[in-house]
C-alpha cells in the first residue's frame, strides 16, 4: 500500500539521506539547497511510502492565484521531478505514486500539476516512468526548452571557429584559475551581472550573497573559474557538479573577454577537467524563450561548437 505525506522540517534529515541514495536525484534537491530561498515559495513537498518504507518524494511549492491552486515541481528549480528508490521501486509502484497524487490534488482542491522532469543526463539510472505515468493520466506537455550538452565519452571537440578563440586567447596571455573566496565571488557576479545586463537585458538568478551562502553549503558541487588577464577577470563560469552531469549555471565575458576569445578556452579547461573528474555530460543549458518556442540560433551555434548536442527540457501539465 502506498501512501503520502507532506514534508516537514523534522523529516530534513530523512530527505537528504534518501536524496543522497537515490537513483536521479541532484544536489540540488537536498534541502540545503532548496530551502535557501524558501521565503519566496510556499513549499509543499511530498513524500511518499510503501508499506511504510520511504520510496519516493516530489520537490514542490504551491501557488493559488484567484482562487486557482497549482502544485509546482518546483518553481524554484530548473527541473524538479519525483525522487525515486534505488531498488524495489517498479513501474507499478511509479504509476501508483501518481494515481495517489492525483488523488491528493483533488481532495486538497488543486486543480493542476505542473510538472518539470529530471533530464535523463542528470540520473544514475534510467527514471522516466514519470513521463509515461503521466502520459496515461493524461498530461500533456505545456512546454519544452532546448538545452545543449556533451557527452564526455564521444565528445567531437570544438569546431574551427572556436578553435581559433583559443588560439586567440593564449596569444593574450589568459590563464585559467579556479576561485571560491567571498571577495573573489563578487568580482565573478559584478562581471556576469554587467554581462547579462548588457547583452539580454537581465540579471542573474542568485544574488552575490547567495553564491556565496550556496557555495559554503555545497564547496565540492558549486565552483568558479575565471579567466584572468593579469589582475582583471574577463571570462567565467559557475559550475553545478550533479551526479552523472557537469552544469555551466553561469558563463559571462567582459568586451576584452570576448574580442580576445578567452570563453573558448575557458570552457575548453573546464570540460576537460569534468571528463577527468568522471563526469558522463556537460551541459551548457537552454537557449530558449517563451516556454520554448523561440530559440536563440546565435547562442544554440555558439554552444554545439563547441562540441554539444540537444537535450530537451519538457515541461508537463496534468489537469486534476
Amino acid at each position: 500500500m502506498i501512501t503520502v505525506e507532506r514534508y516537514s522540517s523534522e523529516r530534513t534529515t530523512e530527505w537528504n539521506d534518501f536524496v543522497r541514495e537515490s537513483r536521479n536525484a541532484t544536489f540540488l534537491f537536498n534541502r540545503g539547497f532548496m530551502d535557501y530561498h524558501s521565503d519566496r515559495y510556499t513549499d509543499h513537498s511530498l513524500m511518499f511510502r510503501k508499506n511504510g518504507r520511504l520510496i519516493g518524494v516530489l520537490p514542490a511549492n504551491l501557488t493559488s492565484e484567484e482562487g486557482v491552486r497549482v502544485l509546482h515541481s518546483h518553481s524554484g528549480l530548473t527541473y524538479g521531478g519525483i525522487i525515486l528508490s534505488p531498488r524495489h521501486c517498479g513501474a507499478d509502484d511509479i504509476i501508483g505514486i501518481f494515481n495517489l497524487l492525483k488523488e491528493y490534488c483533488k481532495d486538497r482542491g488543486i486543480s493542476e500539476l505542473d510538472y518539470k522532469p529530471i533530464p535523463y543526463i542528470y540520473t544514475a539510472m534510467p527514471s522516466q516512468e514519470d513521463i509515461y505515468s503521466l502520459w496515461r493520466l493524461g498530461a500533456e506537455m505545456r512546454e519544452c526548452n532546448l538545452s545543449v550538452a556533451i557527452d564526455l565519452e564521444h565528445n567531437v571537440g570544438f569546431d574551427s571557429r572556436q578553435r581559433r578563440n583559443c588560439k586567440r586567447a593564449e596569444r593574450a596571455g589568459g590563464e585559467v584559475m579556479k576561485i571560491g573566496a567571498d571577495d573573489e565571488i563578487d568580482a565573478f557576479h559584478q562581471m556576469l551581472s554587467s554581462c547579462l545586463e548588457d547583452r539580454h537585458d537581465v540579471a542573474p538568478v542568485h544574488t552575490a550573497d547567495e553564491l556565496k551562502l550556496l557555495h559554503s553549503r555545497f564547496p565540492s558541487e558549486i565552483e568558479f573559474y575565471v579567466m584572468m588577464s593579469g589582475s582583471e577577470m574577463h571570462a567565467g563560469v559557475c559550475i553545478f557538479r550533479c551526479g552523472m552531469a557537469v552544469h555551466a549555471q553561469y558563463i559571462c565575458t567582459t568586451g576584452y573577454g570576448r574580442e580576445h576569445g578567452m570563453m573558448a578556452l575557458l570552457m575548453d579547461s573546464v570540460i576537460r577537467a569534468s571528463s577527468a573528474s568522471g563526469a558522463r555530460y556537460f551541459d551548457f543549458g537552454t537557449c530558449n524563450e517563451d516556454a520554448g518556442r523561440y530559440l536563440n540560433v546565435g547562442l544554440a551555434a555558439q554552444k554545439y561548437g563547441l562540441g554539444g548536442t540537444g537535450v530537451c527540457y519538457p515541461r508537463l501539465s496534468l489537469k486534476i
